[in-house]
């Protein structure tokens, strides 16, 4: 599932394409607003709400997509050959004289009153990228559950919005503890710093094409995706087992020389590790 600094990247080029311009075309690839006709509407704002694209236009309409795992956004220009799928993977086409914004694969779209914005995202906590950001709000949401584990409470998106599995692992790393330590056991000085990390790493990447969480050109993140090579810090063997509360398990990445806490046996651990080239 894309991160919250992705879908804010997403967000800004469809802003950049479409906003004060009028639809000429309009094309929704969802049974329900199929016969739904958007041409000759400005589009007022396109803005990300945590991992969700919000697309306001004209006559109190507002376009709510979100991506998960595979769905995406693409622009192009004028005659430009589109790129991005098969023509059966598209569910909606929104264009005007001089850009066409195209969504592939995407598992959420609908159409609903602005005014009714609460009904799909009402029910996520501060965003990391938006103007409602409040981090006292975020840690409390946080703690509310002391026994839950730390990996399981940054995914949810009720808590803060914005944070996947990569920045998860990558924050677990910063912060010296692993996923699987309960929130309530997070040090209190480590506790009061996560907002402020969380925050600082979203925005470091939201204008970059590749996200980094190290600094370092190559060597672009701490431990996600670095499984069984070692760890940067301390060499010892990035670690990879999966983590969900049952519902989704999500692959997850520690250092078990860095990290302190709870973790899988290495027996438990024991599975492929994804490709990457970070």
């Amino acid at each position: 599932m894309p991160e919250g600094d992705t879908v804010w990247q997403a967000a800004k080029r469809l802003h950049e394409a479409l906003a004060g311009k009028v639809l000429t075309r309009s094309d929704l690839r969802v049974p329900k607003f199929a016969t739904a006709d958007l041409t000759g509407r400005t589009v007022l704002d396109v803005t990300a709400r945590g991992k969700h694209l919000l697309t306001r236009i004209e006559g109190g309409l507002t376009l709510h997509s979100h991506l998960r795992m595979d769905g995406s956004w693409k622009v192009f220009a004028d005659g430009q050959r589109w790129v991005g799928g098969p023509a059966h993977q598209i569910r909606a086409i929104l264009g005007n004289a001089d850009r066409t914004a195209v969504g592939y694969r995407l598992p959420v779209l609908e159409l609903l009153r602005t005014t009714e914005e609460i009904r799909a995202v009402g029910h996520l906590g501060p965003d990391l990228l938006g103007p409602d950001w409040n981090p006292d709000q975020a840690l409390a949401n946080l703690l509310a559950d002391p026994a839950r584990p730390l990996g399981e409470a940054l995914l949810d998106q009720r808590n803060l919005a914005g944070i996947g599995n990569v920045y998860k692992c990558e924050l677990c790393f910063l912060l010296g503890v692993t996923p699987w330590l309960p929130v309530g056991a997070l040090p209190a000085d480590r506790a009061a710093a996560l907002p402020a990390l969380a925050k600082k790493l979203l925005e470091t990447n939201r204008d970059r094409l590749i996200r980094t969480t190290t600094g370092r050109r190559g060597q672009d993140l701490f431990v996600y995706g670095r499984a069984p090579r070692p760890c940067l810090r301390c060499q010892t063997s990035v670690r990879l087992a999966d983590q969900g509360d049952g519902s989704r398990e999500r692959p997850t990445y520690w250092c078990p020389g860095c990290q302190a806490g709870p973790a899988p046996s290495p027996a438990a651990s024991r599975r492929t590790p994804r490709r990457t080239t970070n």
